[in-house]
């Protein structure tokens, strides 16, 4: 193929009178995959192939001309990009732009159009995946540096685990009573746990169950995990608890990403990038605890399904969910921070059903493939029937200790927990909760979210509503122990 010939002769081909135009070219690289994104003011037609030996991916796009927005695309594509070595942009043929992708590696990619929305106009997406997916626990622990000892230094205001846990003070609250003579938090005991049987799912049918693990095993490449047979103790009288050591994962959830910029404050603060901040100081706070481990749904400005993070979160076992957005209200005065859980009834008030159902609209926004997303629908849908009562119940206890824990730094737009059908907290069997850190919508809540303080103290709150919630609810013993 001598396609590099052929661009540079025809680049400067003038564009006719009557093509479409390109609006902008966006790209938005990413460990999982790079997106690239034009938005042009119709919808495009296009073919694409792949071609081996250097990798190479083809595209043909019909009805369009040159034009200086479409060949800046050529700039954007960064050095450190996991998937693009460059691309060249040329006028392959009458009424039809040919964009040559040169790779650093095979991959597989979703070419798609998405309809307008939310401010865009038509977008033509290029997603490139690695023909090896990207392991998630295999980056967790790459990334990682936890302590896994008994003990480790924190910050003064944080109390260690094991130690007992003091509430927040609320500014204008009666003091609390001494640990000494009133009844403190127990302490969390992490590192050494009894046995006990994986979480089942009441009221879930075998089958299901069964059809639900066999595809996140698929999904992830690997077999369903066994149980593990805990080995025969040794010199222990026969009846006595053997102790099962394990990590305790969480999943932190930073809202929107890439494409969708989420809610946007007055002053131009985009959530996406507050709640990014907000999630990776709560990683490193979090991994100050013994045994514990974090993985972020997304740990760059890229897009992530709704879907796709729940089963980022089953396929590292998380035992917690918890996923952070910054409120956005029609009015600038509505202002306070929440905390949302699962809903199998209706939401528990006409906001929050406005809320889930604006945060739902992510896919929309973000650019999702529905034409090659048939096995994810049908994933999302068992995910779905089987979301249980006790995963809601476990939530709300998780949703009642972080509230209670912001509550101490932050006006709460609602006193109590909230329930809504928000589709990122439809794991089934991993305890999940979304926290609306404050409203960017309001001029003063966005300059506190703008406030490296202030996202210091979000991170110790919720850091102190999980701690308080694993000591009142430790973990189970699960089949992968490390």
């Amino acid at each position: 193929m001598k396609a590099g010939g052929t661009l540079l002769l025809s680049v400067m081909t003038p564009l006719p009178a009557s093509a479409n135009q390109i609006l902008a070219v966006r790209v938005w690289p990413a460990p999982e995959y790079t997106r690239v994104t034009l938005e042009n003011d119709t919808d495009l037609k296009t073919e694409h192939f792949l071609i081996p030996d250097p990798p190479r991916l083809v595209v043909d796009i019909d009805g369009l001309g040159l034009s200086p927005t479409l060949k800046s695309l050529v700039a954007k594509i960064e050095a450190n990009d996991p998937y693009i070595k460059q691309v060249r942009v040329g006028q392959n043929r009458p009424n039809v732009v040919r964009l040559v992708f040169d790779l650093k590696a095979e991959v597989k990619p979703q070419v798609f159009t998405l309809a307008p929305v939310a401010g865009y106009q038509h977008r033509l997406i290029f997603d490139l995946y690695p023909v090896t997916p990207v392991d998630p626990i295999a980056a967790m622990i790459e990334k990682g540096e936890w302590s896994t000892g008994p003990t480790k230094t924190v910050a003064a205001d944080q109390p260690a685990m094991g130690d007992p846990v003091a509430a927040t003070p609320v500014a204008g609250a009666p003091a609390s009573p001494n640990p000494a003579t009133a009844g403190a938090t127990p302490p969390v005991q992490v590192p050494s746990l009894p046995p006990a049987a994986p979480r089942t799912l009441p009221n879930a049918a075998p089958d299901a169950i069964a059809k639900l693990e066999a595809e996140m095993s698929g999904l992830a490449g690997t077999p369903p995990p066994q149980p593990v047979q805990p080995p025969p103790s040794r010199g222990v009288g026969k009846g006595a608890p053997q102790k099962v050591a394990r990590m305790v994962t969480i999943a932190l959830d930073p809202g929107h990403g890439g494409e969708d910029p989420g809610a946007i404050g007055a002053k131009g603060s985009r959530e996406k990038d507050i709640v990014l901040a907000v999630a990776k100081r709560l990683k490193d706070k979090l991994e100050q605890m013994p045994n514990t481990r974090v993985m972020l749904t997304r740990d760059g400005d890229f897009f992530v399904p709704l879907g796709t993070r729940v089963q980022k979160a089953r396929k590292v076992q998380a035992d917690l969910f918890v996923s952070i957005h910054a409120d956005a209200w029609v009015s600038p005065t509505a202002r306070g921070s929440s905390v949302f859980v699962l809903s199998e009834k209706g939401a528990s008030s006409s906001a929050a059903r406005w809320l889930a159902n604006d945060q739902n609209r992510a896919d929309l926004i973000g650019g999702v493939n529905l034409a090659g997303g048939s096995a994810d629908k049908q994933l999302a849908s068992v995910l779905f029937d089987l979301s249980t009562t006790a995963q809601i119940n476990d939530s709300l206890r998780l949703g009642k200790a972080v509230l209670k824990e912001i509550g101490g730094i932050n006006r709460l737009h609602k006193a109590s927990v909230e329930q809504a059908g928000f589709a990122v907290l439809k794991a089934p069997d991993i305890p999940s909760i979304l926290v609306e850190t404050a409203f960017i919508s309001n001029p003063q809540e966005e300059a506190r979210l703008n406030d490296d303080a202030y996202q210091d103290q979000l991170a110790n709150a919720i850091t102190n509503g999980i701690r308080r919630y694993f000591a009142d609810n430790p973990p189970m013993a699960k089949s992968r122990q490390t």
